[in-house]
């Protein structure tokens, strides 16, 4: 009779039984509409990437489809100014060859005016975003450079976040002689203007997507870890930190498996922050001559380009770069948001 009683007494204590913290922090997140939305934008512009990394999109941004400056589709085409036609140079219906020494070259110079006027009446007069004073499409573009400018924001972020994380940890867990000497570390790097601090980097690591990515990774990990190691001095004297030491958690343990967790909504917002600020700084740094090598684009080059064109009522690379920075900076910015919530250890109460 008790085991009969006890039985339906133990799947009610199961079933009250707390979800761990990640998966918790994944149904709250999942119970978020903007953020899920956010989710997808961000994850369509990462697809976009990934394509056109491996060159399924925008492969060919550097041909020249349209006429120079074409404007969007809606638009319409431009109106065409009047010009004077130079044509091209024809011989004399006598053969003057014996006179003449370029003569035999009239034949080819048309042939080849004639040729170059069959190419250039194929480009279009209109483009879905224009194109810029070159003839590229502006769409190719913003697709390219969503590739350089997102790889190069991201990954510097993640560099800059994960050097912030481990040493903002390892000086608010152990603190002591190990703390005084990453806090003279942090003053270093603090000391010396953000600005200086790129352009040395800058001037050691040269131009590039990699060294982009190196020089705003080191120099901007310094805000993240002043964070970490505040959270970590906080956590590590709490009881549920020490309870595990108890029970004979090591050190790594207590540091990523206990403390981590509670810690993670303040670095995803550090994390949301680099992202935005990094893609700015990509920008100045390229529009400084720092950034991506010319042969490349990005945002930053494509907004440095729309500044001659705007001056000439241009304005549709300006346009097509400032939108899709704009889309993704909002929908990953909101995505973050909605993670910091989720991971909230104030907001686990409330459920």
């Amino acid at each position: 009779m008790s085991a009969v009683i006890d039985a339906p007494m133990a799947a009610p204590a199961a079933a009250r039984r707390s979800a761990g913290v990640w998966s918790a922090a994944a149904r709250r997140f999942r119970s978020d509409r903007v953020g899920m939305v956010s989710l997808a934008i961000a994850a369509l512009f990462l697809l976009l990437v990934i394509c056109s990394g491996l060159g399924l999109v925008a492969k060919d941004w550097q041909v020249e489809r349209g006429v120079p400056d074409a404007p969007p589709t809606f638009v319409g085409p431009a109106k065409q100014i009047e010009g004077i036609s130079v044509a091209a140079p024809s011989g004399p219906n006598v053969d003057i060859s014996a006179v003449d020494p370029l003569a035999p070259r009239y034949k080819e110079w048309a042939e080849a005016a004639k040729k170059y006027e069959t190419t250039a009446s194929v480009k279009a007069e209109t483009l879905p975003f224009g194109a810029d004073r070159l003839g590229r499409d502006v769409l190719a573009k913003a697709i390219k450079g969503a590739q350089v400018s997102i790889l190069v924001g991201v990954s510097a972020a993640l560099l800059a976040t994960t050097i912030g994380t481990l040493l903002g940890a390892t000086a608010g867990f152990f603190g002591g002689r190990v703390g005084d000497l990453l806090e003279w570390v942090y003053n270093v790097f603090t000391a010396i203007p953000g600005i200086l601090l790129i352009f040395a980097f800058a001037a050691v690591f040269g131009r590039g997507i990699g060294s982009v990515v190196l020089i705003l990774g080191l120099a901007g990990w310094t805000g993240i870890y002043r964070l970490v190691r505040a959270e970590y001095m906080k956590h590590v004297v709490r009881d549920y930190v020490r309870s595990a030491e108890a029970i004979g958690a090591g050190n790594a343990s207590r540091m990523f498996r206990h403390i981590m967790p509670n810690v993670s909504h303040v670095i995803l917002v550090q994390l949301s922050i680099l992202v935005v600020g990094f893609i700015k700084s990509e920008v100045i740094l390229s529009y400084l001559g720092l950034g991506v090598g010319v042969d490349e684009v990005s945002w930053g080059t494509m907004l440095s380009e729309a500044q001659s064109e705007l001056i000439l009522g241009h304005w549709w690379q300006l346009a097509a770069a400032t939108i899709f920075m704009a889309v993704f900076v909002t929908a990953f910015s909101l995505m973050t948001d909605a993670l910091r919530d989720a991971l909230d250890p104030k907001l686990r109460g409330l459920e």
